[in-house]
Order: structure tokens, then C-alpha cells, then sequence
């Protein structure tokens, strides 16, 4: 969301939106190769205003991806390295005492950044990863009792190794919940290992990339997301699917209604970068489980990767027997 004080963006036209989501794609492929549908979705994530969870065995590429990404745009970035005796304070800052004019200053953390890379996220304690809940939901600090208003857009790329990984902690469910998007990266196909070991031989590709898109046309992309339209029908098939997910049997949580509103938001997301200006529920089908996999919990699955792809076939399962508008209802 944007500073309610500051200029409203204008929506920018689509030929220009597609031209400039292909560049940052283009960018981020530079770095991340054979990952198309992964580079996707964190572009969507980031245009739909969302947050970013990156799971998988280290090395894939996270981390990469969150760099990549943050180097395609001309904005304000910061890096988190969770570790064990990270403590709240080092995320969101403190106030210090300034000994000339006898006051309590203010000193912002890395959390001030329009993208902020949380690196193993899961490795910091839980009392530290809490200090990420409001600024992930309200896109404001507070310390000492002020509340400090973070620079828009405000977008977290967090990344995380299974729990089965040593020296790592859960995610509280409140937390993962704040996530918009979770992806999985997963290993390179042969062809994108061999090119990895031919291009940085000598160089990291990450050292080459510019910006592509500025921080003006970063909001303009953002509001032309926003404009994009979502039919009542469709609506109705989001939220079918999310309440589906709460009565399911085989599901001890289902999705939370800001799942709900996180999925027809990454769709709108989805559909501008496709070129439309309206929602299908094909964008819906194609989200609903990077959206919502994350946020349902299994019944009698202890939390962990296998929970995980357990959730992914029952959001799948439900997601296929949800009926489907029809297509002439999807634009009215």
C-alpha cells in the first residue's frame, strides 16, 4: 500500500507493463536459468504487493533469486542474515540516547527498504521472527511506542531451509500466513547445471545486473495491478475454494481470509503480466497453491516438507473439484 499523503501513480498502459515485465524476467533469467515458473511468481508477488517465502535444500538458488530480483529495480534494499543470536532490535532498529539535546533518537533497522532479503529466515529464534509481523502486515514499526511508517513499496523475500535442516525453527503459523507467495526452487535440470559451471567459472552473473526498471515505474506497475478487474464470479470461486479448504476433512486449518484476499490479489498480478485487464479463474487454479498450501495445516501431519506436499495435493484436490465459472461470467 502506498502513504496515503503521497500522489496516487497512474496506471501505466499495457503495452508498457508487458515490455517492462519482460525486462525484469529477461534480468532475473540472467542468474536464475531453467526457473521460469519460479522467476514468475516472485515478480507477480512483488507487483501484487505481497511477501515472498523461498523453501528448499540449500544451494538451489534462494538466495540468488532474491538478489536477482532486488537488482532489477532501481529501489531501496536491505539483507537480513537470521542467525540464532539475531534479536529483534537488529530488524526493526532502536532508540539511542543523544547526549546533546537530551533526547531518545530513533535509529531505523534494515527493515527500512522497499525489498528486504531475509536470509534462512528460519534459523533466527521465534521471538525474532516475530518482530517481522508488523511490519509485514502493517507496513509500520513500532518501538518504544511510536509507530514508524516503512518506505513503499514494501515487499520481504524471505528465504528458508526444510525444518528438517540443523539449527533451524518453525515458522510460526501467524508468520507464514504473512507470506503472500511460497515457492519451492528446486534442482536445475542438466542442460542449466552445465551452463552454471560454463558462466561462472569466473564471474557471478548477480555482479553484471543493473537496474531495469525504475522506482516510479515500480509504482505505476503496482497500480495498473491494482486496477485490473476481478468479477463477482470469480470472487465467488476464490472464496469456494478458501472455504472449501476450512471444511475439508483431511485439513486441520484451512486458509485464512487474507489467504483469500492474497490470492485474488496475486492474480490480478498474474493477469496484468499475461496482458489482461480482468482475472480468469485459470489465474486462481494456476496460484491456489503457492498461495495457499503454506497456510492449511494436515490433520495428524507433523509440521515439516513432507506436511508440506501433503497440503499441495489437498489444496490441488479441492481446487479441481471447485466448479468453474463459466467464462462468459468472468468479465462481467
Amino acid at each position: 500500500m502506498l502513504n496515503d499523503a503521497a500522489p496516487v501513480p497512474a496506471i501505466m498502459p499495457a503495452g508498457r507493463f508487458e515490455e517492462l515485465g519482460e525486462q525484469i524476467l529477461s534480468s532475473i533469467e540472467r542468474v536464475i536459468d531453467g526457473k521460469r515458473s519460479a522467476v514468475e511468481l516472485a515478480l507477480a508477488t512483488l507487483l501484487a504487493e505481497g511477501h515472498l517465502l523461498i523453501e528448499d535444500v540449500p544451494g538451489v538458488g534462494k538466495t540468488m533469486l532474491a538478489r536477482a530480483l532486488a537488482r532489477s529495480v532501481d529501489c531501496s534494499v536491505s539483507r537480513i542474515q537470521f542467525t540464532p543470536d539475531l534479536l529483534p532490535s537488529d530488524i526493526t532498529g532502536v532508540s539511542v540516547y543523544n547526549q546533546t539535546d537530551h533526547s531518545f533518537e530513533f535509529t531505523p533497522g534494515p527493515i527500512f527498504a522497499n525489498i528486504v532479503i531475509g536470509d534462512e529466515i528460519n534459523r533466527a529464534s521465534p521471538k525474532t521472527q516475530s518482530a517481522m509481523l508488523e511490519s509485514m502486515e502493517e507496513r509500520q514499526v513500532t518501538v518504544d511506542g511510536h509507530s514508524h511508517p516503512l518506505r513503499q513499496p514494501f515487499t520481504v523475500v524471505a528465504t528458508q531451509n526444510p525444518i528438517e535442516m540443523d539449527g533451524t525453527y518453525p515458522l510460526p503459523e501467524a508468520q507464514r500466513d504473512r507470506f503472500m507467495v511460497r515457492i519451492s526452487m528446486g534442482y536445475p535440470d542438466e542442460a542449466a547445471e552445465q551452463a552454471m559451471l560454463r558462466t561462472r567459472e569466473t564471474s557471478s552473473p548477480l555482479d553484471l545486473l543493473a537496474p531495469v526498471v525504475s522506482l516510479d515505474d515500480l509504482l505505476q506497475m503496482i497500480a495498473t495491478v491494482r486496477a485490473v478487474y476481478v468479477a463477482p464470479a470469480v470472487e465467488r470461486y476464490t472464496v469456494a475454494i478458501a472455504q472449501a479448504t476450512r471444511l475439508d476433512s483431511e485439513l486441520r486449518l484451512g486458509a485464512s481470509p487474507r489467504g483469500t484476499l492474497h490470492l485474488v490479489r496475486a492474480a490480478k498480478s498474474r493477469a496484468a503480466l499475461d496482458g489482461r485487464d480482468f482475472v480468469l479463474p485459470d489465474d486462481i487454479d494456476a496460484l491456489a497453491v503457492p498461495v495457499l498450501a503454506h497456510r492449511v495445516i494436515p490433520s495428524g501431519q507433523a509440521s515439516g516438507s513432507s506436511s508440506v506436499s501433503v497440503s499441495e495435493a489437498i489444496v490441488r484436490r479441492i481446487v479441481s473439484a471447485t466448479p468453474v465459472p463459466i467464462a462468459s461470467d468472468t468479465r462481467l
